[in-house]
């Protein structure tokens, strides 16, 4: 065996023959066909393609949302497939944190009470405050959803998913809402949680501008990975044009 093979470290996603069918009266629809997948701790991961393309479905599934029909899927020691509801929700709580492109935030309560109120349920809680600071809104505390632009609440939303200290933050299609200067903002924002805190990131976008970003992108389509490609050198969001 190659040294470099030895040195490899383990995956802390790692799944193999993954599949997805939707039954829908007499139609069968298959997200997913056959997917190998392994993810590194620290990687900065981009899952591009269009619409339907079964980036989603993948997603589901690494976060412990949803099952394959058939295949293997693990976080480090957890078994994504063969786990009950209860080893679910722990693995999400305790491991995962979630992006998705509407925000979802309490009108009712302020910026601060928003991120906070995660760090009620996390076993090991991020300081909310720090981490409204590391997407930028340390000076919009205390104001509501409702005074936010877009993009500020998206970044909210950032916060909010790394204050119970996930070891993986999953974005689905982050800047999908929002126009090309806040997205900018967004993703300056999640490259900041993958470097400084060393967080595995993954993102699916259909934008393709967004995997200069990335340490790897996983190009789907029908439902399989079609290619994978490295990047030598990660862009900076202000290098990112679309």
């Amino acid at each position: 065996m190659a040294v470099a093979e030895l040195s490899k470290p383990p995956p802390v996603f790692h799944a193999v023959a993954l599949c997805k069918t939707y039954v829908m009266g007499e139609v069968e629809v298959h997200a997913l066909r056959n997917v190998d997948l392994d993810i590194y701790e620290g990687e900065f991961v981009v899952l591009l393609g269009p619409s339907g393309s079964g980036k989603s479905t993948l997603l589901n599934i690494l976060g412990g949302l949803d099952a394959p029909t058939s295949g293997e899927a693990q976080w480090r020691e957890h078994d994504l497939v063969g786990a009950d509801d209860d080893e679910l929700t722990r693995y999400r709580r305790e491991h995962v944190g979630f992006v998705f492109q509407f925000y979802n935030l309490i009108p009712s309560l302020t910026v601060l009470e928003n991120v906070a109120l995660v760090n009620e349920i996390a076993s090991e809680p991020f300081d909310a405050r720090r981490a409204l600071t590391l997407v930028g809104l340390e000076d919009r505390l205390d104001h509501f959803p409702s005074q936010l632009s877009g993009g500020e609440q998206q970044r909210v939303a950032v916060a909010r998913a790394i204050a119970k200290s996930p070891d993986v933050l999953l974005c689905d299609e982050p800047t999908g809402a929002l126009d090309y200067d806040t997205g900018k903002l967004v993703l300056a924002a999640i490259k900041r949680v993958n470097e400084e805190l060393g967080t595995t990131v993954v993102v699916i976008t259909h934008n393709a501008a967004i995997a200069g970003m990335a340490d790897r992108v996983l190009r789907l389509g029908g439902g399989r990975i079609l290619g994978e490609e490295r990047n030598t050198r990660r862009l900076s969001p202000d290098e990112v044009h679309w």
